[in-house]
């Protein structure tokens, strides 16, 4: 590792800052994760040096037998993982597995309805501000006003008026269990193909402790490095029927070669996913999602919905006086690192929102547990409250350091 520090000094000290921020820092973005070392040690192989356009026995380039290897193992484990008929473990990131689920089967104009962002959807299900809103037309439903869960009764209304070529299931800051048979059931009334992005939750998915999306969706899409902890990239699962389309509209039909050294690292991490403790491992993030939330809300923080049944939770941070804005910068100044979040129905804009997202995947990986998140409840409960008493911010902030120093990350690795 330290090999960088001698031709690019600059380089090695991002890394050794970085290493240092993961290290020290209390991670709380609901979409990040920390992959064990083995994978570390994948993604960085030898594997990186090879072109590999096509698909294993089918490739353009010669020398492939081995990479060919790496990704049919990355295909078979991702199907018995998941009970998949087909998948494609090609995709670059999710929004590339989104696009490339698109591409396979609608055309410019087509209708999509799908969970608005302002919600809890997705930047890649059709916001104004991506490329789909341009491609498509794009119909959104949404959470109802008094519980902030899905409305259902909007969904199968919208479905039936519009007649969408394609409903998208799946959410980006959603917390409560999604009901994939009445998605399905609504699919079908309107003559629409279902496409479930279930990146946030795949590794509660893969273990049970979530339903399943696979059995009631034409197509799946999933990132690898959020709960399930992977490398960063994506999967796309298809019924069998689709499985010339989605392989064609990935290639050639918008990537070329394959990073085989992530696809190799996606095999590694779909191996450790089917153990015992990976499951052991998820029910511990749900546990400590409700602690936290509950804690938070002893602490009178309002999490929209009223809780979560997932990883993640949305704090509504009106009743603190502050902006979602603010306290990300506030909290990252000691040492937790959130992101803002609009809520439903949000009177701010999100470059400022109302609230913030909160996961436990990262902390939990590091061997967080409840006691721990009743802590960092509190420690959030007072950032707060001192924002403009420096002395007591030090306070906070030594606190965080303290707790971080109990979990070891990576101390193998330096630079």
């Amino acid at each position: 590792m330290k090999k960088v520090r001698v031709i690019d000094p600059e380089i090695a000290d991002a890394l050794s800052s970085e290493l240092k921020r993961q290290q020290n820092n209390l991670e709380l973005i609901a979409s990040e994760n920390f992959v064990s070392e083995e994978i570390l040690e994948v993604q960085g192989s030898v594997l990186t040096n090879k072109y590999a356009e096509g698909y294993p026995g089918k490739r353009y380039y010669g020398g492939c037998q081995f990479v060919d290897i790496a990704e049919t193992l990355a295909i078979e484990r991702a199907k018995s993982l998941f009970n998949a008929e087909g998948a494609n473990v090609q995709p670059h990131s999710g929004t590339q597995a989104n696009l490339e689920v698109y591409f396979s089967v609608l055309k410019p104009g087509d209708t999509i309805l799908s969970m608005s962002l302002d919600h809890g959807g997705h930047l890649s299900h059709g916001s104004p501000a991506s490329l789909v809103e341009k491609l498509f037309r794009i119909i959104s439903y949404g959470v109802k006003k008094d519980t902030e869960t899905i409305d259902y009764d909007l969904l199968y209304e919208l479905a039936m008026k519009e007649k969408p070529k394609l409903i998208i299931a799946g959410a980006s800051s959603y917390s409560r269990i999604i009901d994939f048979p009445k998605f399905s059931e609504i699919a079908k009334a309107s003559s629409s193909l279902l496409l479930t992005d279930m990146a946030h939750i795949a590794g509660l998915v893969a273990t049970g402790l979530h339903p399943s999306p696979v059995p009631y969706s034409d197509f799946v899409t999933t990132t690898t490095h959020k709960t399930l902890r992977g490398p960063r990239g994506g999967i796309i699962f298809f019924k069998k029927a689709y499985e010339k389309k989605i392989n064609k509209s990935v290639f050639p039909g918008s990537q070329g070669g394959p990073l085989m050294h992530v696809i190799a690292a996606k095999a590694v991490a779909l191996k450790l996913a089917s153990e015992e403790k990976f499951k052991e491992y998820q029910n511990q993030i749900i546990k400590n999602a409700k602690t936290l939330a509950e804690s938070l809300k002893q602490l009178d923080f309002r999490i929209v919905s009223g809780g979560t049944d997932n990883h993640l939770m949305l704090v509504d941070l009106r009743s603190k006086n502050m902006t979602g804005m603010v306290a990300e910068s506030l909290l990252e100044s000691v040492g937790i690192t959130v992101n803002k979040n609009v809520i439903p129905y949000d009177p701010l804009p999100p470059d400022k929102a109302s609230g913030l997202r909160l996961g436990t995947p990262a902390l939990t990986t590091r061997g967080m547990k409840e006691r721990e998140m009743k802590e960092i409840a509190q420690i959030i409960d007072e950032a707060i409250k001192n924002m403009n008493n420096n002395s007591e911010l030090e306070k906070v902030k030594y606190r965080v350091r303290e707790l971080s120093s109990n979990f070891s990350l990576y101390p193998e690795i330096s630079y």
